[in-house]
């Protein structure tokens, strides 16, 4: 049977962080809207938008947060034109994708970004095609719903036992276990090793490299 691994984006293949918070804070304060700390707007990250306004603006109505999320889209997207938008690969992913595609994995995303986003942020990356699949919250409910990891395994062919979800938050880590696969916690984004133990993660990667002992150890099945 096929074997997947199912990355998140922001905080996991990319670091976005920066560019993430700036938005934010673009947006609350054209909204008139006391900025969040830095630590909450990273601890939103991996959520659908408006899932996430919700998150951070607990008092406001549903009306104000579809706002909130159209300012914050518009915002980003005035970013990405001006050049304003970083999102580098995290060191070490580019030789994780190595490894695992030369140990015939399948490749897939499942993100709290659009479409439009992470299709421009792989590309410029040159890492696009490599995916086999691409799941996004524009047409998924927010994570830690499983459905984004369950398309992925459908698309890919593969079953619950041979597909692995790294990512950086609880979000993903909920998701891979609603979805009934592997969790391995990716410690260089932007939520704790607790936090990614607490949502489900069967273990926490210090570096990318460190997934593929780490999926061994969790005992996936390795045969083709």
């Amino acid at each position: 049977m096929n074997r997947l691994a199912i990355f998140d984006c922001d905080g996991t293949l990319v670091d976005s962080g920066a560019t993430i918070y700036a938005t934010f804070a673009e947006t609350f304060v054209e909204h008139g809207i006391e900025v969040p700390p830095g630590r909450e707007c990273r601890g939103v990250i991996g959520l659908s938008l408006t899932e996430a306004m919700r998150a951070l603006v607990p008092g406001a109505s549903a009306q104000q947060h579809m706002r909130l999320t159209e300012t914050y889209k518009a915002k980003f997207f005035q970013a990405r034109v001006e050049g304003r938008v970083e999102e580098p690969l995290f060191d070490g992913v580019a030789e994780l994708l190595d490894a695992l595609e030369a140990d015939n994995w399948l490749l897939a995303v499942a993100t709290g970004k659009s479409l439009r986003g992470l299709d421009h942020c792989l590309e410029c990356h040159g890492i696009g095609s490599r995916f086999i699949s691409l799941q996004t919250a524009d047409r998924h409910p927010s994570k830690p719903h499983p459905s984004m990891a369950l398309q992925a395994m459908a698309d890919a062919g593969t079953a619950p036992e041979t597909t692995v979800v790294i990512g950086d938050t609880s979000f993903d880590m909920g998701m891979a276990r609603a979805a009934g696969a592997l969790g391995i916690g990716a410690g260089w984004g932007y939520h704790d090793a607790r936090e990614l133990l607490a949502g489900g993660a069967a273990a926490v990667a210090d570096q990318p490299l460190d997934v593929v002992q780490l999926i061994v150890e969790a005992g996936v099945k390795l045969d083709g």
